[in-house]
């Protein structure tokens, strides 16, 4: 077990540090490439990390850089205790872990549990026969008599969620692509495993884990088919067709989670954060995070939202309303997964003023923040045309969805180099014509630039013990989002205009400013306006 570091004079050393945490996510790929391959690394991670550190965030998440056939990017994973040659060596990760340490960054890794890729050894194994020791660490079932899958359950990705194997004479389960078989969660050789990998990367000394799919990780052992959801709705694969009640979300899943808690807890103050997306994903967050399992949970209530409406930050709020034993929020905006929130909500206002107010909202809000890289540069989503799009989900199914690859675009550092100073190579994905503006030299020289309002609203939460683990309490959501964020001695009120007017606004009595951005002439609130206010007077 790595010990924890000794505590500097002055801080908290049994303080939960990831409760109103603002973590920064990081997708290797994409963030710095130092060995020429046009394909972002860990030593380019580690080079940049004054940056992340200078943004005043509290850790770093970084996506998969394990071995990987990268059929889906590193999330089909081939061995879960070693680094992909494409991001570097154990030996880098290493010196990436201490350096952030040094900068007083914690650092969370992904950890892929649901299923794995089929180039692992795993399933190598699994799939030569059904008497072999790992026939059983997979999902796998007969046909239907007339030969047709066991049941009716559809890929995230698209088709059958079943892929025939001669080998065994079955079809193996994939809630993803055919590369990325189930893995039998219930199985308790394959738990003893996945606590096997949390225990290597604890022992290198890592801060915690994000569990990407959990929801997956078990599914109905009957097998029974997903009965079909009503009419409407927004359906670009069979998938959505589908409640998906039968192949996630088991209850099944709560007692493993119970084992992951008490395994980081035995390492000291670390966190741990789960992935959930699906319909059910509000009743499962809440389950996922109770007493003694995961601290945090995040979906896709934002992330996959065309609009930001008050009434979506309404939702979110009383989806975490504080009550004894519930777990704790996270929120992101914009990650690997979803087109930067930048471009999903401007509705054809200044990107610049909602990017923004963005970051004034995220940070009022009660939970822990995820900031994805580029979004304190304010980037908009990258245009990634046909030909270069690599992301499996965006070619299945162009052009009915924007897809993956044009929020994974490279981090651009230096305006007048060579591809943005990413690389000195054509990198994996294009670099969009209007990124180069907007590269981390450029607005580190500009007060008035994005990068320099994320480091003064990123300091304000750290200023305001209220917007780290307050209270909050929504007052209003017509015409204006008001709320107040409320503890340890402090009131304050947020008050945003989302919408594409002015509104008459005024500070109530005994309310002053300690920050704002967009605004117009006293007693207006312009479009894309926010303030937070101090309460100065009982």
């Amino acid at each position: 077990m790595t010990p924890s570091p000794t505590p500097s004079p002055g801080s908290e050393p049994h303080r939960e540090w990831w409760r109103g945490a603002v973590i920064y996510q990081i997708y290797p790929r994409s963030f710095a490439d130092t060995n020429g391959d046009g394909i972002g690394d860990l030593k380019g991670i580690t080079a940049h990390l004054d940056h992340v550190a200078s943004l005043g965030v509290d850790a770093v998440w970084i996506s998969p850089f394990y071995p990987s056939p990268m059929k889906d990017f590193g999330y089909d994973v081939a061995d879960y205790c070693d680094v992909d040659p494409v991001f570097g060596t154990l030996a880098d990760f290493d010196v990436l872990l201490a350096r952030a340490h040094a900068l007083g960054l914690k650092v969370v890794v992904d950890q892929v549990w649901s299923h794995t890729s089929d180039r692992h050894s795993w399933f190598q194994a699994s799939r030569q026969d059904r008497t072999n020791p790992y026939a059983d660490w997979y999902v796998w079932a007969d046909a239907r008599a007339d030969g047709a899958p066991p049941n009716n359950w559809q890929s995230v990705f698209g088709g059958p969620g079943w892929t025939w194997d001669a080998r065994r004479g079955q079809y193996y389960q994939h809630n993803f692509l055919p590369e990325q078989p189930q893995l039998n969660g219930r199985n308790p050789a394959v738990q003893e495993a996945l606590l096997a990998v949390g225990r290597f990367w604890l022992d290198r000394g890592v801060d915690g884990f994000r569990l990407d799919a959990v929801n997956f990780m078990i599914g109905d052992p009957a097998l029974r088919d997903n009965p079909p959801l009503p009419p409407g709705g927004k359906r670009t694969r069979p998938f959505d067709f589908q409640d998906k009640i039968h192949n996630q979300s088991s209850p099944d899943i709560l007692p493993f989670l119970e084992r992951v808690r008490a395994l980081t807890d035995s390492y000291g103050d670390c966190f741990t954060v789960a992935e959930i997306a699906g319909d059910h994903a509000d009743r499962e967050m809440k389950a996922f995070t109770a007493d003694g399992r995961l601290h945090s949970a995040y979906g896709f209530l934002y992330l996959y939202a065309e609009r930001l409406t008050t009434d979506l930050v309404r939702a979110g709020t009383e989806m975490w309303p504080g009550n004894p034993g519930e777990g704790w929020p996270s929120w992101t905006f914009s990650n690997h997964d979803a087109p930067r929130a930048v471009s999903r909500w401007a509705e054809g206002r200044d990107e610049r003023a909602l990017a923004e107010m963005l970051m004034l909202l995220l940070v009022c809000l009660r939970g822990n923040v995820f900031v994805y890289y580029g979004e304190e540069l304010g980037l908009p989503q990258a245009e990634v045309p046909f030909e270069r799009l690599l992301d499996p989900e965006a070619v299945a199914n162009w052009p009915q969805t924007l897809g993956r690859d044009g929020a994974r675009t490279p981090m651009p550092w230096i305006a007048g180099a060579p591809f943005v100073g990413f690389s000195g190579v054509e990198p994996w994905l294009p670099i969009d014509t209007r990124h180069p503006a907007m590269a981390v030299d450029v607005q580190n020289a500009d007060p008035s630039s994005m990068l320099n309002a994320t480091r003064r609203l990123l300091a304000l939460r750290r200023a305001h013990p209220a917007l780290k683990t307050g209270t909050m309490t929504m007052l209003a959501t017509e015409p204006l989002l008001v709320f107040t964020r409320q503890g340890q001695g402090e009131t304050l009120l947020a008050v945003f205009n989302l919408g594409h007017e002015p509104q008459a606004w005024s500070a109530p009595d005994g309310y002053v400013p300690i920050d704002a951005v967009n605004l117009a002439e006293a007693g207006t609130l312009p479009p894309l306006g926010g303030m937070l206010l101090r309460l100065t007077t009982p």
